[in-house]
């Protein structure tokens, strides 16, 4: 009699449960795909998500749409992999009290600085560790809708440098100085066990003028081999020529800028900092940002944003690996069209442009199992653009929709 009973419910679980799947799939169909940078579009393509993850994709005649998927119409569309920003600071007063602040206040920070501009995955490199991983702790239990973060929590500096001691004082921040090899050592273990991605060191910390506070190459060296035994890559604020040397001598992993106070860059220098396999984050648009708070600049402004541009052009063009990232949160400028117009006139075409938002720093930081590209069985992180990057940079920065781990986390209005 039980199993007489038992049958006909376990069967009507079943029936529960496939139904729930098949709600849970979305369709996006008739649009233009970049699978990847170095992969030719798909015209007219459909890409089939199932929960967290890209079930199908191809030609829209080749892709079978289950009868109950929600189903995004995207003809006249552009779908890429999902954007990473790879130079944040959860930083903004809209931020830094995650957890006094509510769930709306955090979402309208999150979409005006990352969801609205595609970013389905941000690396943080300078913030306060426990408020960032609060956040990221609220956006992992769905309470808000992204986008994935990783952080390097508090860098490692032997003194702050003069443009941030206002805001930390301001606001009750204090990061250490870092002074021994032990010290660092010490930082970056603490980091490793609370949950940090990576590590920041100010190699090169600004202090007016023509000041700038080196890192001793000892204590550099001492944090990234501590760091890379945890499996953490380390970013580099380099600020002047003896911050690249540091960076370079030590291992670090990327150059969080271009260097302002630096010569220009020759194919010998270009070379020595690829060999030592260090990846570059451009932050171009930071430079206008800073010259525009100084009055009266003009053609200075100008010279100063293009030498930067020059930089780009010689450490992309020698296939070196670039990393898209923009200074938010530091910076209040979060239109992120300047830095792909930049991006484009240092010769960078859209495929490379492209693989600095995805394939770049997912190989880079260790997801490229996963993320950075649209196939079967990557994570359903997408961008879906209403113009084609193809004929104008700036189209990465038009956004219609961003989707990350299958949810719908921002549409254009």
């Amino acid at each position: 009699m039980r199993i007489r009973f038992a049958l006909p419910l376990l069967l009507f679980l079943v029936f529960l449960a496939s139904e729930s799947n098949r709600a849970s799939d979305l369709a996006l169909i008739g649009a233009k795909i970049y699978p990847s940078p170095t992969e030719s579009p798909i015209e007219n393509g459909s890409i089939l998500l199932h929960d967290d993850q890209i079930l199908a994709v191809g030609p829209s005649s080749t892709i079978k749409i289950p009868r109950d998927a929600t189903v995004m119409d995207c003809k006249g569309l552009v779908v890429t992999a999902g954007f990473w920003n790879s130079h944040v600071h959860i930083l903004t007063p809209g931020l830094l009290h995650v957890r006094e602040a509510s769930a709306a206040e955090l979402d309208k920070q999150l979409d005006m600085m990352f969801n609205r501009w595609g970013f389905t995955t941000v690396f943080d490199i300078a913030s306060v560790l426990d408020n960032t991983l609060a956040l990221r702790r609220r956006i992992e239990s769905n309470e808000l809708r992204g986008p994935h973060i990783l952080t390097v929590g508090e860098p490692i500096w032997t003194i702050e440098p003069v443009y941030v001691r206002d805001f930390l004082e301001e606001n009750h921040i204090r990061i250490a100085d870092t002074e021994t090899a032990i010290q660092a050592i010490s930082l970056v273990r603490d980091h490793a066990a609370k949950g940090a991605n990576g590590i920041k060191l100010f190699t090169g910390s600004y202090q007016g003028g023509d000041k700038v506070a080196v890192l001793p190459l000892g204590i550099a060296k001492a944090a990234v081999v501590e760091a890379h035994r945890h499996h953490m890559p380390v970013f580099a604020h380099p600020q002047n020529l003896d911050g690249v040397e540091v960076a370079a001598d030590s291992g670090v992993d990327v150059l969080a800028h271009t260097v302002p106070q630096s010569s220009p860059w020759t194919p010998e220098f270009v070379s020595r900092l690829k060999s030592a396999n260090l990846a570059l984050i451009p932050t171009l648009t930071l430079f206008d940002f800073e010259a525009r708070k100084e009055k009266g600049l003009g053609q200075e402004r100008e010279a100063w944003i293009a030498k930067m541009v020059a930089e780009l052009r010689a450490y992309s063009e020698a296939g070196a690996d670039i990393l898209f990232g923009t200074d938010i949160g530091y910076t209040d400028h979060f239109d992120t069209a300047l830095e792909f117009t930049l991006m484009s006139r240092a010769g960078m075409n859209y495929q490379r442009i492209l693989a600095s938002l995805t394939t770049n720093p997912a190989r880079r930081f260790g997801y490229s199992d996963h993320s950075g590209r649209i196939a079967n069985g990557m994570e359903a992180d997408l961008v879906v653009l209403r113009a084609d990057p193809a004929q104008d940079a700036t189209a990465f920065s038009k956004v219609r929709y961003t989707i990350r781990s299958g949810k719908l986390i921002y549409t254009e209005e």
